[in-house]
């Protein structure tokens, strides 16, 4: 359940980057004698937090290999990994989306997760520690509750959310960092200029805004978690989707190292972090699947 953490970690270095460069190429042109002009400030802001976002989701699969040492399976190495290659294939089909890579991750925690760009190029991996430590048909819903996320179209969403959020975030920053700067600077200056109070009161407060967005994200993720626990359920089964979540619900919830926390079967509660978890509390996944008919 890494991925969106991973996910916003990556478009905000990205975001970084970006506005570093801006700043150099100077080409963040919209403050003027006369102040800002808002529908420059906008029009960058939206290019910049869009294209922030996507490149995010672009690398969203190196990210995960580089950072979670995925093992890429095709199905012949033995016969469990044959059972998972040939589980997401079907799955896959029945989604009707194309066939994810698959990976493994060598990790004692019971999780998985899914991530990529789009859904014809996707990825589903698992860890070691859940297929040995749950049975086949919890392994299964676990699975479709992965492909129901790609079929689900998640990752988009969240690059969408997450670019306005950026464009946001970019254009709030550049507005207090502009008026940060007239605050200190002297009347004899030109106020088109931008001294180094400006740039770093808009880095800081970029920083500070993009890290209370997650908010946002976390709460969009949490109610596509009960929607792709309703798509593990139909792709593989009720029971073991149910059976899934009580089996995590025993180890206790863990928390995937290294960042991509979305999109995963599990997450780690905290009752004073509740507002940004990205998954529900596993009693109520459980209950709702409980009561659906």
């Amino acid at each position: 359940m890494k991925r969106i953490f991973l996910f916003i970690v990556t478009n905000l270095a990205v975001m970084l980057t970006l506005s570093i460069t801006a700043h150099l190429l100077g080409l963040n042109q919209f403050i003027t004698k006369n102040g800002i002009n808002f529908t420059t400030l906008l029009g960058f802001a939206a290019i910049f937090g869009f294209g922030g976002a996507i490149i995010s989701l672009m690398l969203s699969k190196t990210i995960a290999k580089f950072t979670m040492g995925l093992k890429p399976i095709q199905g012949n190495e033995n016969s469990q990994y044959a059972w998972i290659y040939s589980t997401i294939e079907r799955q896959s089909h029945q989604a009707g989306i194309s066939m994810p890579e698959v990976c493994i991750y060598d990790s004692p925690e019971m999780n998985a997760f899914a991530t990529g760009p789009s859904k014809s190029n996707s990825l589903v991996a698992v860890s070691t520690g859940l297929l040995n430590g749950m049975r086949k048909n919890e392994v299964e819903a676990v699975l479709g509750h992965e492909v129901a996320h790609i079929a689900n179209g998640d990752m988009v969403t969240m690059t969408l959310i997450q670019g306005v959020l950026n464009t946001f975030v970019i254009f709030i920053s550049r507005i207090i960092g502009y008026f940060a700067d007239q605050f200190f600077k002297g009347d004899e200056e030109e106020s088109s200029s931008q001294s180094w109070i400006y740039r770093a009161v808009s880095i800081v407060i970029e920083i500070m805004f993009g890290f209370l967005g997650y908010d946002v994200v976390a709460d969009d993720s949490r109610r596509r978690e009960f929607v792709a626990d309703e798509g593990g359920a139909k792709l593989a089964s009720k029971e073991g989707m149910i059976g899934a979540l009580q089996t995590l619900s025993r180890q206790g919830d863990v928390e995937l190292a290294g960042g991509l926390k979305a999109f995963g079967i599990s997450g780690k509660q905290s009752k004073f972090f509740a507002l940004f978890s990205t998954h529900p509390p596993l009693e109520d996944r459980i209950e709702k699947l409980l009561n659906q008919k």
